[in-house]
């Protein structure tokens, strides 16, 4: 069946000449067509133009879509979706004067929801985190990445990965999996970190590689954390495995892991609160994608991905939501886009940009997901009427979309 978009007020993220991604000063320019037309078959964006070359065509859903904004849906390249219960009193407890260190110290953190999803069934778990995507989903994200971590266990980190499969299997959104075993160190392994490396190495990697389980391998590249060597261990087990690396770093401290990550064929470093001249030069000679998480930086109060320096030298950038329960409990990628626009000067042609072809990129799907090119995926976003898409970060905390369109079909 085909759809047919007519009187399309801007259509955004149109690219004629497919491209993987933008960077520097190209990320302020995002292609629209004002008064425009859209035509869905199935799945697929067929074609798209301005209105006076609208086709005319027979058995065909006409829709009109005056006064509204049509784009990609967006893409989030970094979630942690997948977790049991959550961690309400940590936000307390940081209102209260508490830093998130203090908190890990005490038993919280990471640790914390460890403990509770290898306490709660795989069910359970699947139920929970389906309302979790199925929210995200109506908010106008159409592919999204979502990573374990919160088992530290063999049995655990297994659970949630195979509750991401089932999340693959009953929806129709590309959903990619990420290996994140090495986000913190259990108390049992705190003072023997080898012994655990050796469990993520040579007992959990055979086994999800055995259940083809995930596509990505990630650590938490961090002071206190994973270092720099025992990060480049695990990536270069990943690889053996075909899991390419996409890697927490930066967050709170430089400590040359992005270069470690850039040496590695890293698809993706995520955070990056702390940006040195030195990682910029690294990343300038990259296909590594720099992702800022500003949602995370907003809920725990750090600072924001500096993304003016990075953009001026010739970076790309993309936006995702880090939807986690401790440091933040939200994968609304509106409010990203508007909080990227707010607190970390990007214009929004550039957080538009961010937020979907170069999302897209940081999850491997930018030859099928991303923007408004004939034969991807008709994975869009119909807004209610606006003045023009600058109203989608202005107004930050209204729901501006009327519809959700995933693979030729609205969702509901």
């Amino acid at each position: 069946m085909q759809k047919l978009f007519i009187n399309i007020k801007e259509l955004l993220q149109i690219r004629t000449n497919p491209i993987d991604k933008v960077s520097g000063d190209a990320m302020a320019i995002l292609p629209k067509i004002d008064n425009a037309f859209l035509l869905i078959k199935d799945d697929i964006i067929e074609d798209f133009g301005t209105m006076a070359n609208c086709p005319k065509l027979e058995n065909t859903e006409v829709i009109d879509a005056t006064g509204k904004v049509i784009l990609p849906t967006w893409v989030d390249s970094h979630t942690h979706i997948v977790y049991a219960g959550n961690r309400i009193q940590e936000f307390v407890d940081r209102i209260n004067g508490l830093s998130y260190e203090e908190i890990a110290n005490r038993g919280g953190g990471i640790l914390n929801s460890a403990k509770k999803l290898n306490e709660t069934s795989e069910d359970e778990i699947y139920e929970q985190s389906k309302l979790r995507l199925e929210e995200v989903m109506l908010q106008g994200t159409g592919a999204v990445e979502i990573k374990s971590g919160y088992g530290l266990t063999i049995d655990g980190e297994l659970k949630m990965l195979r509750v991401i499969k089932r999340l693959k299997e009953n929806y129709s959104l590309p959903i990619k999996a990420t290996f994140l075993g090495a986000h913190a160190f259990p108390i049992e392994y705190k003072e023997n970190h080898a012994a655990y490396i050796d469990v993520i190495i040579n007992e959990m990697l055979p086994k999800i590689a055995a259940e083809n389980l995930a596509d990505y391998i990630d650590a938490f590249l961090e002071t206190g954390y994973f270092s720099v060597d025992e990060t480049v261990k695990i990536m270069e087990a990943g690889r053996k495995y075909g899991l390419i690396p996409k890697i927490h770093v930066n967050q709170f401290t430089a400590i040359e892991g992005i270069k470690a990550c850039v040496e590695q064929g890293a698809l993706s470093v995520d955070h990056l609160e702390i940006v040195t001249d030195e990682d910029i030069e690294v990343l300038k000679n990259s296909n590594t994608m720099p992702v800022a998480l500003p949602s995370c930086s907003y809920f725990i109060s750090i600072p924001y991905t500096p993304a003016r320096k990075m953009i001026k030298a010739g970076l790309p950038l993309a936006l995702a939501t880090d939807f986690n329960p401790g440091t933040t409990p939200s994968g609304n990628m509106n409010f990203v886009v508007a909080t990227a626009c707010i607190k970390m000067k990007m214009t929004p042609e550039e957080a538009i940009n961010a937020a979907t072809i170069n999302g897209a990129y940081a999850m491997g799907i930018s030859k099928t997901h991303g923007s408004i090119t004939k034969g991807k995926k008709a994975n869009i976003i119909v807004t209610k009427p606006l003045t023009s898409y600058y109203q989608l970060p202005y107004e930050f905390g209204n729901n501006l979309i009327e519809k959700v369109m995933i693979d030729g079909e609205f969702i509901s």
